[in-house]
C-alpha cells in the first residue's frame, strides 16, 4: 500500500479504538462504573483517569495524521497511560477486590501496550 496517499486500514481501526477507549475512560472517571467494574470515588482518581482517557484520545487522533512525530508522541502518551494505570493500582485508587476488576485492569493496560507496539511495528507507514 502506498502510504503517501492512503492510511492503512489497520491504523485507522486502531486509532478509532483508541479514541473510543479514551472516551469510555473519561466517562468512567466521572461515573465510577463501567459494565459492573467500579472505580474509586476520590477526586484524585477522577482527575487522573480523565487525564489517562484524554491521553488515549489524543494518541488516537495523532496517529490519524500519519506523521512520524505524531506516532512517536502517541507512543509516549500510551506509555503515560500505562504508567498512570499502574500508578492508580499501586496507590490503591483502582480497586482490585474482584477477579473482574483485576481482569479489566490487566486487559486495559495490555491493550494500550499492544497499541503502542503496533504503532512502532508500523513505523514505516508513517511519513
Amino acid at each position: 500500500m502506498n502510504t503517501a496517499n492512503k492510511h492503512p486500514l489497520t491504523i485507522i481501526i486502531i486509532a478509532f479504538l483508541m479514541i473510543l477507549f479514551g472516551i469510555i475512560e473519561v466517562i468512567t472517571a466521572f461515573t465510577h462504573n463501567f459494565l459492573g467494574i467500579t472505580t474509586s470515588q476520590a477526586a484524585l482518581f477522577t482527575y487522573s483517569s480523565v487525564a489517562i482517557g484524554t491521553f488515549y484520545i489524543i494518541a488516537g487522533l495523532l496517529i490519524l495524521t500519519m506523521k512520524k512525530w505524531a506516532a512517536a508522541l502517541a507512543i509516549i502518551l500510551l506509555g503515560a497511560d500505562v504508567i498512570g494505570r499502574i500508578t492508580l493500582v499501586g496507590i490503591g485508587l483502582y480497586p482490585i477486590n474482584s477477579n473482574e476488576q483485576v481482569f479489566s485492569i490487566i486487559a486495559g493496560t495490555a491493550i494500550a501496550i499492544i497499541f503502542a507496539i503496533y504503532i512502532g511495528w508500523k513505523w514505516d507507514s508513517f511519513k
